[in-house]
């Protein structure tokens, strides 16, 4: 796939900025480690939001909403993929440059804004600044994504992988294309059933251990 390095054995890389044309997995909580989500039309309106700012330069592989936290895996298009009239947030009809930091910093400063509206809350509402780790091989892009699919069953909250709804693993489940690309990933999985079956596996979470809020 685009972007990736093929050796497994490829330390992780130290990332001071996001960078076009690469696998990230976004990832970030409440400040001080509080909730972000209150209610159950918070995690759709996350969605909306996302969808919005995010996906007109990046296209997500997987996500997972918690109560307190949230992972994305996605890969930053490059320049020529990117459609800059497909910025709607946008007072012009063409954005004149793209920042996918900045796309970020939109996305939860809107999130922010409407939930401190909503609740009558001020200050900060997520920790600053988000987190981010560059993907460079294949093997710890599948394992990562298990481990956001899984999120929910490692936190405790679920007793399974299906019996959480705010995850993208449903969307893989059903017809329809929502947030995530469905093709891609399950060209890494080879197909559905391998995917499915890859989910209910052990995979050890050491990489994946500095990542937890």
């Amino acid at each position: 796939m685009k972007g990736l390095i093929s050796s497994k054995k490829k330390k992780n890389m130290k990332i001071e900025t996001l960078e076009l044309g690469n696998y990230y997995h976004i990832y970030n909580r409440g400040n001080n480690g509080s909730n972000i989500f209150f209610e159950e039309e918070n995690y759709a309106y996350f969605l909306r939001l996302y969808q919005k700012y995010i996906s007109p330069v990046a296209n997500t592989l997987a996500w997972c909403l918690m109560r307190n936290h949230f992972h994305f895996l996605v890969y930053l298009k490059e320049e020529s993929e990117i459609n800059r009239t497909d910025f709607k947030y946008s007072t012009r009809s063409e954005v004149s440059s793209v920042d996918p930091s900045r796309q970020f910093s939109h996305f939860f400063n809107a999130y922010t804004q409407a939930i401190n509206k909503k609740y009558s809350r001020t200050g900060s509402l997520l920790e600053k600044p988000f987190e981010r780790k560059r993907i460079t091989s294949e093997d710890y892009l599948k394992k990562l994504i298990s481990y956001i699919h899984n999120n929910p069953v490692h936190h405790s909250i679920a007793k399974n992988i299906s019996s959480y709804p705010w995850t993208s693993y449903h969307e893989f489940l059903r017809q329809e294309e929502n947030i995530v690309k469905k093709k891609e990933v399950l060209e890494l999985f080879d197909d559905l059933e391998n995917f499915k079956h890859y989910h209910q596996k052990e995979h050890t979470i050491e990489p994946f251990q500095d990542l937890e809020p």
